[in-house]
């Protein structure tokens, strides 16, 4: 299998690099060889690897910058994906891209599937969407995952974030009225290569290409994920651990709107793939063991 990989120094790339490494011929492209903004850019890049697998773990992620931003957040999450989805078909490869919960408006008191009706209430949101529709428009064999409050042990996230402030602060308020499910970048790196090993073994379905949600089993807020990571604070190197409070959005306000409820249902993952993610706990409890080796 030879694999085309966009965005591999990324939280979730850098981890593909590995899991995919079993695979195939990996090709790694960051936005030194190939910028998402220069559609010209980006076919060339397939065409030289002449993939039977791309995998887009490349983004625009500044949610707030996304605000003053939306030409750039539009052309690196909504306009790309269309150009990669028409490069895979034309080749007959197959495509995985990532999505976010942020596609929904949070209003919803349960579990977002599949099926529910996306409203973003951001920038970013809109244009994550859009790359969506782009893929879907182009049509072929793809496999669209939608995952939740990515973190890791690089790059920018929650996790390295609240260390950080817990080294620089004498106190924490973190917001307790957003809930979610807090999802390692390892542990969806692991669940995509399954999925695509399950692609080696025989090609997909015309009725398999479509979108799953891809997100850490179990809820929680915020504030509950800030302090879960506190009181793994000497396996993360903090000498000490400040007191945390809990506040609410309207206490913390910031450019982008953020969706109340970014929960996301797994079943469709489950039925087809037969993959679920552990509990977001006892993902942030591997994840630490991890960082403290």
């Amino acid at each position: 299998m030879r694999i085309l990989l966009f965005g591999s120094t990324g939280q979730v790339g850098w981890e593909l690099r590995r899991t995919l490494a079993p695979l195939g011929d990996v090709t790694c492209v960051d936005r030194r060889q190939a910028d998402l903004t220069d559609k010209d850019a980006l076919r060339r890049a397939v065409r030289a690897a002449e993939p039977t697998l791309i995998v887009n773990a490349a983004a625009y992620t500044a949610v707030d910058l996304a605000e003053s931003e939306p030409e750039v957040a539009r052309a690196v999450n909504g306009e790309a994906p269309g150009v990669l989805a028409e490069e895979a078909r034309r080749l007959g490869a197959v495509l995985v891209h990532y999505s976010t919960d942020y596609v929904f408006d949070g209003k919803k008191t349960d579990a977002y599937t599949e099926e529910d009706p996306p409203a973003p209430l951001n920038a970013y949101g809109a244009s994550k969407l859009l790359g969506e529709q782009a893929i879907q428009a182009v049509g072929g064999v793809y496999v669209i995952l939608r995952t939740s409050w990515v973190y890791g042990m690089r790059g920018r996230n929650f996790l390295l974030t609240i260390c950080r402030l817990a080294k620089e602060r004498p106190a924490l308020r973190v917001v307790d009225d957003q809930t979610g499910a807090p999802t390692w970048s390892r542990l969806i790196a692991e669940a995509t290569a399954l999925v695509v090993a399950r692609a080696a073994r025989s090609p997909f379905a015309s009725d398999t290409s479509g979108v799953y949600h891809l997100s850490a089993g179990g809820a929680t807020t915020w504030f509950g994920f800030a302090r879960e990571i506190l009181r793994s604070g000497a396996a993360l190197g903090l000498a000490s651990v400040p007191p945390i409070e809990p506040i609410t959005t309207a206490e913390y306000p910031r450019p982008a709107r953020s969706p109340a409820n970014s929960l996301l249902a797994n079943d469709k993952l489950r039925r087809t793939f037969g993959l679920a993610l552990p509990a977001w706990d006892e993902g942030l409890r591997m994840c630490v063991e991890e960082g403290a080796r």
